[in-house]
């Protein structure tokens, strides 16, 4: 096995650190994804010839266990590199397209190990809540919280809480702590919050310069969400990016 050269890629650097040839890495990806990725296409993405899928990248983000503006940096410009190369410990992006929005929401899904807070009452975006579902499925030791402002907005929404209650019974616990918590805030006047959280990163509205009706959306990376020291995984640590309201959630 190669040793790992400062002018590798994180993507490739991720690969050398568990180990394992082109060939074993792409196997574990398709056992992940059910796709066909070979080693010749692992090695485009790691050079930077090709450019990952959203799919592929939510894969190779579960399995080696890091978060996408690293292991993708080479791919997506000079700006995100000069991020990782410099080690800030929060990475801080301004989306302004849906497709921008939804694909951050879901890359918070799938990078969530420890937990994923989740609140508001308007969600209906498939591959978003297909997202969540996966993560609760695949991850029994993720703490899982769903706060909403209300009943659900959307048929969407309804259905998917269902199919959660089918997947966990949230009065059950894992290892001591439960691990499904449903709730909804009242009075039914309090402003209906949306974000969505897990340990290391966030996706949080900005409210507008022109009213409280309109929104931009900010994506936090590897954003510090809780205190540090002890395990405390039965209450969510991301109380401080509820403070960022506004209207709207996919």
């Amino acid at each position: 096995m190669a040793a790992a050269s400062s002018t590798d890629s994180a993507l490739k650097r991720a690969r050398l650190a568990l180990n394992m040839t082109l060939e074993e890495a792409a196997d574990t990806l398709n056992a992940i994804t059910g796709g066909a990725t070979d080693a010749s296409l692992m090695s485009a993405w790691e050079s930077g010839r090709r450019r990952t899928g959203k799919r592929n990248r939510a894969g190779l983000c579960q399995l080696y266990r890091e978060r996408p503006e690293a292991l993708f940096a080479h791919q997506d410009g000079a700006a995100t590199s000069v991020l990782e190369t410099s080690g800030t410990a929060v990475v801080v992006k301004v989306l302004t397209r849906w497709s921008d929005l939804v694909e951050a929401m879901v890359d918070v899904v799938a990078g969530a190990r420890e937990q994923l807070v989740v609140t508001g009452s308007r969600s209906r975006e498939k591959a978003y809540l297909a997202a969540i579902e996966t993560a609760v499925a695949q991850q029994p030791d993720l703490v899982h919280y769903r706060v909403l402002y209300g009943p659900p907005r959307h048929r969407a929404l309804a259905d998917h809480l269902l199919r959660l209650l089918e997947l966990r019974d949230p009065s059950a616990r894992h290892k001591g702590v439960k691990t499904l918590h449903v709730g909804m805030v009242e009075p039914a006047e309090v402003l209906e919050r949306f974000f969505v959280a897990s340990e290391t990163a966030a996706v949080v509205p900005l409210p507008s310069f022109h009213g409280g009706g309109g929104l931009r959306l900010r994506r936090l990376t590897r954003l510090r969400v809780g205190a540090a020291g002890g395990d405390d995984r039965s209450r969510p640590r991301a109380a401080g990016a509820a403070q960022l309201g506004g209207e709207g959630e996919a």
